[in-house]
């Protein structure tokens, strides 16, 4: 969860709607949680390696499994380079790498990445633990050294653009709050899947609302997303205390979450593709584990073919950040949404489907503000739809949706 986005949204968000960026932060910290706690209790209920996925195909049949599936296709090949390149990008302006060298090291994070996921779950568990305790020190040194310098001028006007840049920002901020999803794809490797999600939504919500709201109300009390690129938003902070020493610091730190993000990202998705092929959505070619390492190899290194081409793409035709993660935002909305609906067909305690049913809305009420991107997802769940009737499950698929719809 502590993922790209607190390098690049706090400043960006502040940059469309100024102080009222604050309030996006807040909104969405709150409106997040039965989006969060819906999840946790779907994995523990259907602990599956296909995780949302999985809730679907159990809701809806084969129709909802395939959506879901090739949602998830539209995610993590493009997200994961998203995020290595916002990290790469801290680094080469601290260093004052070429354009290939920024991706010349986003490369570097995903090949780490790759690697460390292959080895199996332990060993990529311990590492992104390590990485996690160093990301949320470098963040409060942020914050610390932000709040030496607010500047009470800076909160006003609050809403300098009006209140539409806070919808706004809304949409994009799921972009730093998606990831609760991730640990459903590892719900079956739990030794006690109730007691353990249960504690990790509850620490994992306290420790990220209170940090992103934090860093948005430093980024803007300091001034630090003014005359800069969004990226530079918190070496600007850091270096207020440190010169030199701030920027070095944001770089490792900048590192240090994407190769967080990108690992949860890789170990999540190689585990959907697996599960996905061995309920039939996708080639049986990944339906299979290493024998000693229990992972999906084969789904690891076609992932990696599709990182390489599209860094390639990007050396070749530079994209614009923020389109890319409206995009994506997109997708992770529409996934949410389908697990939500999920929840309300499976979940039977008043309270939990009370809880998935104010998690759509919400979900539901930030789609229209990505405008055309929000047909994205729409496109890739008809593809996954197509290839099952394409595959013969006309009739299956009719009687899941009539059934269970």
């Amino acid at each position: 969860m502590l993922g790209s986005g607190v390098l690049y949204l706090p400043a960006l968000t502040a940059q469309e709607a100024g102080p009222g960026g604050i309030l996006a932060w807040v909104a969405m910290g709150l409106l997040i949680i039965p989006l969060a706690f819906t999840l946790a209790r779907l994995a523990t209920r259907f602990p599956d390696a296909g995780g949302i996925a999985a809730f679907a195909r159990a809701a809806f049949g084969p129709a909802g499994g395939a959506a879901a599936g090739w949602l998830f296709l539209g995610t993590v090949p493009l997200g994961a380079p998203i995020a290595a390149l916002i990290g790469a990008g801290y680094l080469a302006a601290a260093f004052g790498l070429s354009h290939l060298g920024m991706i010349a090291v986003a490369g570097a994070l995903l090949a780490l990445a790759i690697v460390l996921n292959a080895l199996g779950v332990e060993i990529s568990g311990r590492a992104a633990t390590g990485v996690v305790g160093l990301i949320a020190l470098l963040l409060l040194a942020a914050v610390l050294v932000g709040f030496m310098h607010l500047r009470a001028a800076d909160f006003e006007p609050v809403l300098p653009h009006g209140i539409m840049p806070v919808g706004l920002d809304l949409a994009l901020l799921f972009w730093a709050f998606v990831g609760w999803e991730a640990v459903a794809n590892y719900a079956e490797e739990f030794a006690e899947p109730e007691r353990d999600l249960r504690r990790a939504m509850i620490t994992s919500i306290a420790l990220i609302d209170g940090l992103y709201i934090l860093l948005a109300v430093v980024t803007v009390g300091t001034g630090a997303y003014i005359g800069g690129g969004s990226r530079d938003a918190l070496a600007v902070m850091l270096g207020q205390g440190g010169g030199r020493v701030g920027v070095l610091a944001t770089s490792l730190l900048a590192l240090l979450v994407t190769y967080g993000t990108i690992h949860a990202y890789v170990g999540s998705f190689v585990r959907l593709v697996y599960a996905q092929a061995r309920a039939g959505d996708f080639p049986a070619y990944f339906a299979q584990l290493h024998p000693e390492t229990r992972t999906p190899l084969r789904a690891i290194w076609s992932l990696a073919v599709v990182f390489l081409l599209v860094l390639g793409l990007e050396a070749v035709h530079p994209v614009g950040l923020e389109g890319l993660v409206a995009w994506s935002s997109a997708v992770f909305i529409a996934l949410y949404v389908l697990a939500l609906w999920s929840g309300l067909r499976l979940l039977t305690a008043r309270g939990e489907r009370l809880t998935a049913f104010v998690a759509m809305l919400v979900c539901l009420g930030t789609l229209p503000f990505l405008g055309w991107g929000a047909l994205y997802p729409l496109a890739l769940a008809g593809i996954g739809v197509a290839v099952r009737l394409a595959r013969g499950d006309g009739q299956t698929l009719w009687q899941g949706l009539k059934t269970r719809g």
